[in-house]
């Protein structure tokens, strides 16, 4: 069953512009080889429980959970990209509430919960990533855990005096992240060119260290159980870029 909440800030960075193309420009995150490894980690933590996402966006992983038998429900902002996602076939079972996932609450229990492709980072301030945590070990099952995929962040290729980092460079489209390391704040910017015409895009984010994630579990009375560098379990290690942890809420 599909339902909304209402909310007054609308769709937030992830507008009809964002969403429109959102699948192609992500194309690399839609490969198989991508997504089935985390799929295959979700659907073992889930077991015969329920799944929640939080910023499910257009479905890349809460439709291929879905189709394994996992009960998937979602939390999302943007009404744009939830709309791609109940546009594809299998959309319709997945339940969706709009709010922001920081405090938004759905129905029941789950088993595990995730936060995945950074998104942790789209909670702009401190508190709010504390509240996200503190939201979902509420939701959780006892014994449930909390799984986020993040990246680390990049600041070794900062020299002194220097504030960007350009992620994508090419003759029709520029990309590069400006950090604040005061703020720990930082947004990335997208600069396209199509038939002549540019566009440009910013969104802010919050970077976030692997250790300031374990505090908030914590607090949300949650502990680390693993931390791989990606999906398919590699050690991690002080030159990993990324990071999937596991937190667990207390089975008692």
């Amino acid at each position: 069953m599909l339902h909304d909440e209402e909310d007054a800030e609308g769709d937030g960075y992830f507008g009809e512009s964002v969403a429109g193309t959102y699948d192609e420009s992500a194309a690399d995150m839609f490969d198989a080889q991508v997504v089935e490894p985390a799929v295959d980690l979700l659907a073992e933590l889930a077991g015969d429980g329920r799944a929640l996402e939080l910023g499910i966006g257009t479905g890349r992983i809460a439709l291929p959970l879905a189709r394994r038998g996992i009960e998937v429900q979602g939390i999302d902002l943007s009404r744009a990209m939830v709309a791609r996602l109940r546009a594809k076939p299998g959309g319709e079972a997945v339940g969706v509430t709009i709010g922001d996932f920081a405090t938004t609450r759905v129905d029941g229990e789950f088993s595990v919960a995730y936060l995945v492709f950074n998104t942790v980072m789209n909670l702009t301030s401190q508190d709010a990533q504390v509240d996200c945590f503190r939201n979902v070990a509420d939701h959780l099952q006892p014994g449930g855990r909390f799984v986020v995929e993040v990246m680390v962040p990049d600041l070794r290729r900062l020299p002194p005096g220097q504030t960007a980092v350009p992620f994508h460079v090419g003759g029709d489209r520029l990309g590069f992240d400006v950090y604040d390391v005061a703020t720990q704040s930082m947004s990335s910017h997208h600069v396209r060119v199509t038939d002549g015409r540019g566009s440009y895009l910013s969104i802010p984010f919050r970077y976030v260290w692997p250790a300031e994630l374990d505090l908030m579990a914590r607090l949300a009375g949650m502990r680390l159980c693993d931390r791989w560098e990606d999906w398919t379990r590699r050690p991690f290690t002080s030159e990993s870029s990324g990071h999937v942890s596991v937190w667990e809420k207390p089975a008692d």
